[in-house]
C-alpha cells in the first residue's frame, strides 16, 4: 500500500514536468517563428531598399548625364553627387561661392529636388546633406589639429552658404517646407581626404557632395524592436 501511495504521488509529478516542457517548447518554437518573420520582413525591406537605391542612381544619371563632364562632377553609387573642382566651386580660402559654382547650383538644384521629391521616392528620403570637404592643409597652420579645426570652420562656413543660396533658388511651394525639413549643412573639414595610392590627394579632397540619407535602417531597427518586444 505505501509503494502504490509513492508511485501515485510521482505520475502528477511526471506529468506536470511533461506538461512544462511542453510550454517551454512552444515558446522556442513561437520565438523561432517570430525571429524567422522578423528577419524575412528586413531580407524584403534591404531587398527593397537596394532596388529602389539603383533605380534612383538610374534616375539621376538620366537626369544629368549631359551635365557632369561640363560641371566636373560625378554621381557615385551611394548616391553622392561629387562636384570636385575646388577653382570652381568658393573662393580660396573663404566661404564665397564662385560665380561659375552659383550658375551650376541654379541648374542642378531645383532638377535635384524634383527627383528627390517625386512620388516613387520621397517617402524613402530622411536627409539631403550638402558635405563640404577640404585637404588636410592650412597655411601657417602650428600643428595638424590646428589646421584641422580652421578647414573644419571653413567647410562648416562654406557649407552654411551653399545652404543658404540652395534654399533661394526657385523650388515650388509645394516642395519647399519638405526641403526645409530635410536639407542640412555639413562641414566636415578634412575627416574625409580622398586618398590615391595611400596618399592624400590635396587637390581633389577638397570638394562639395550632395548625400542623400534614406529611412531604410531606421525602419528595419523599427521592425526589428517591434518583433522582439511582442515575444
Amino acid at each position: 500500500m505505501e509503494e502504490t501511495g509513492r508511485q501515485s504521488h510521482w505520475i502528477p509529478l511526471s506529468d506536470l514536468m511533461t506538461g512544462l516542457m511542453m510550454v517551454f517548447l512552444l515558446i522556442a518554437v513561437a520565438f523561432m517563428l517570430r525571429v524567422q518573420e522578423s528577419a524575412k520582413v528586413a531580407t524584403e525591406m534591404a531587398t527593397q531598399f537596394e532596388g529602389t537605391k539603383s533605380d534612383l542612381n538610374q534616375a539621376l544619371q538620366e537626369e544629368f548625364k549631359d551635365d557632369l563632364r561640363r560641371w566636373n562632377a560625378e554621381i557615385l553609387a551611394d548616391l553622392t553627387v561629387r562636384f570636385r573642382d575646388p577653382e570652381v566651386l568658393f573662393t580660396t580660402g573663404n566661404a564665397q561661392l564662385r560665380e561659375r559654382f552659383r550658375d551650376i547650383l541654379f541648374d542642378f538644384f531645383p532638377r535635384y529636388v524634383a527627383i528627390l521629391y517625386s512620388e516613387k521616392y520621397r517617402a524613402t528620403i530622411k536627409e539631403i546633406r550638402i558635405e563640404g570637404h577640404t585637404s588636410s592643409s592650412w597655411a601657417n597652420a602650428r600643428s595638424p589639429l590646428e589646421a584641422y579645426l580652421k578647414n573644419m570652420e571653413l567647410s562648416q562656413a562654406r557649407t552654411r552658404t551653399a545652404l543658404e543660396f540652395l534654399l533661394r533658388v526657385q523650388v515650388t511651394s509645394t516642395d519647399e517646407q519638405w526641403l526645409r525639413t530635410r536639407l542640412t549643412a555639413n562641414g566636415l573639414s578634412s575627416a574625409h581626404p580622398i586618398v590615391i595610392a595611400g596618399i592624400e590627394d590635396q587637390v581633389r579632397s577638397q570638394r562639395v557632395e550632395f548625400r542623400v540619407v534614406t529611412n531604410a535602417e531606421e525602419r528595419m531597427d523599427a521592425i526589428s524592436k517591434a518583433a522582439v518586444g511582442a515575444l
